[in-house]
């Protein structure tokens, strides 16, 4: 007899649109007459394995539909990285509370951990259906047109730059913004659509899909403020060189680590500040400032993409669909289906899980600090309705008297 019981969790970082998911599921599931109990994990496979959860059953649907679009994430989130050990932990919780449907939101990570704990109900002949739901600003899962959290961040980030261009164009001299990506530059990318007249910044844009090479880049730098008299650039905190090895590794005096190894590249504002020395020390300019973006791309109220929205809630929707009616685990995929909508697909878990998606060559212009038309055409949709727009005086000139000639 079926315990009716599911169980949603959220991983990874926050986005302004993971909740949307999160009560995609819940609503969704109660839907289903055979669904008696829809649980939520606190902070992920934390979360599980402490047995912290609460119901979601007990929720009103108006409650539930402020939360979807309030931004990050109402459960709480997770950087855990479960291995096996940690996995069968999960299981055992899973197993102990009758959960038979299981969803959790989340990346790369998060898709790896529901692979490893479908294996593990597998092996027990448990009647557990566990289903991977699509969540990153990076935009980096494979077998994904994009993902939800992606076109709310990428809409910030365009906002942003679109504000600090007008700046930079008052008070002139050399800005560099940095945008979060380890390996795919997608966020930093979509600063380029902030760009309105030719000669707007970003003028520069620097992804970890080419390597970064500071000579070039002071080169690419004086020659852009040469041309326009000031400099906007736009950098992914993920930029290496040719070898692989970070800039900020080689840049900085130290640096820290995460909790699985990794140069610890997003909350330090170290690569904007040393990417400006570098500026100011070798090419002598006085104006030059950089911001590092960090968290505000994540979970910014009042940026969120209608579509990101919509999308979000619909790929929960979906998760739940599939694991009633389907028959297999899996991970559900956004395919885009002509200009502009989508389709959802459920794809095997080991498809999606502990890959990492890069942006595609044909999005990168061939100079590597600019997107291609390719690129704008592939974002613009995401980002949603009513984008803010830029105006400038067409300055119609008044003859001088004084020095007149």
């Amino acid at each position: 007899m079926s315990s009716g019981k599911i169980l949603v969790a959220q991983g990874g970082g926050p986005t302004a649109v993971i909740n949307q998911s999160m009560v995609g599921v819940a609503l969704e599931a109660r839907r289903f007459h055979d669904v008696k109990r829809v649980y939520g994990a606190r902070h992920g496979v934390r979360g599980i394995v402490d047995e912290d959860f609460v119901d979601l059953t007990q929720e009103t649907s108006h409650n539930l539909e402020g939360v979807a679009a309030t931004p990050s994430s109402a459960l709480g989130s997770t950087r855990d990285k479960p291995d096996l050990k940690y996995c069968q932990e999960i299981f055992k919780v899973l197993r102990a509370h009758e959960i038979e449907h299981f969803f959790y939101i989340g990346g790369n990570d998060s898709s790896d951990t529901v692979r490893i704990v479908s294996e593990e109900a597998h092996k027990a002949n448990y009647p557990l259906r566990s289903i991977h739901i699509p969540k990153t600003i990076d935009n980096d899962l494979v077998a994904n047109d994009h993902t939800p959290g992606f076109a709310s961040a990428a809409r910030f980030v365009a906002q942003a730059f679109a504000g600090v261009n007008l700046d930079n164009a008052a008070l002139p001299g050399i800005y560099v913004g940095v945008v979060m990506g380890r390996h795919a530059g997608f966020l930093t990318a979509a600063a380029a659509l902030g760009k309105k007249f030719p000669d707007d910044g970003p003028h520069l844009i620097y992804l970890p899909e080419r390597a970064f090479d500071l000579a070039k880049f002071l080169a690419d730098v004086k020659t852009t403020y040469e041309r326009y008299g000031r400099c906007v650039i736009a950098v992914s905190e993920g930029i290496h060189d040719a070898a692989g090895v970070p800039i900020l590794s080689m840049l900085a005096k130290t640096v820290e680590h995460d909790p699985h190894g990794n140069v610890q590249l997003s909350g330090t504002g170290a690569l904007a500040d040393l990417l400006c020395e570098e500026i100011k020390s070798k090419l002598g300019y006085k104006r030059v400032r950089g911001d590092t973006f960090g968290y505000l791309q994540r979970s910014f109220i009042g940026c969120v993409s209608d579509v990101d929205q919509r999308e979000a809630r619909e790929v929960g929707e979906k998760a739940v669909q599939h694991a009633m009616w389907g028959a297999v685990d899996g991970s559900v995929t956004i395919k885009r289906t002509g200009y502009y909508s989508v389709d959802y697909e459920l794809v095997p878990l080991n498809v999606v899980a502990g890959k990492t998606r890069v942006m595609e060559d044909e999005f990168i212009a061939a100079n590597g600090t600019d997107v291609t038309d390719a690129f704008r055409l592939y974002l613009r949709p995401l980002l949603g309705s009513g984008m803010p727009d830029a105006f400038r005086l067409r300055q119609a000139a008044v003859a001088k008297v004084l020095t007149a000639k």
